[in-house]
């Protein structure tokens, strides 16, 4: 599998995909991740994985849900460790390569141009 895919692919599809539930690929790893990734600790069991909390439901039991203030300061602490990698992201489309469709048929050819993005976001960037 190509490490680039379509946006179209779930992100816990992918990670599933590419890292098989059950094997120790994270497990000397914290992993910080999103509400897409609902469900990554019950399959990577072996490894620390945060997950941001999440609203309760809207119910007749509880017609105003709401996260506790320190569930609030956990989810803002962690949002602004994972906004860093988000940026990075972004700026890495700035250079327009990995925006459009590549129309080569060298597998590894993408591959370069994802590594040539980062490099030159990270010139850049220091």
């Amino acid at each position: 599998m190509c490490c680039i895919v379509a946006g179209s692919v779930h992100d816990y599809t992918l990670m599933k995909d590419v890292f098989t539930p059950g094997s120790a690929w994270f497990e000397k790893v914290n992993l910080w991740l999103d509400l897409g990734f609902l469900g990554a600790d019950k399959d990577y069991q072996s490894t620390q994985i945060y997950l941001p909390h999440k609203k309760p439901r809207k119910s007749k039991k509880n017609p105003n849900p709401t996260l506790t203030p320190e569930q609030k300061k956990q989810n803002r602490k962690q949002a602004a460790t994972r906004v860093i990698v988000e940026h990075a992201i972004g700026g890495m489309k700035f250079f327009h390569c990995l925006m459009h469709r590549i129309r080569n048929h060298l597998g590894h050819f993408v591959d370069y141009f994802f590594s040539l993005s980062a490099g030159l976001w990270n010139y850049k960037i220091y």
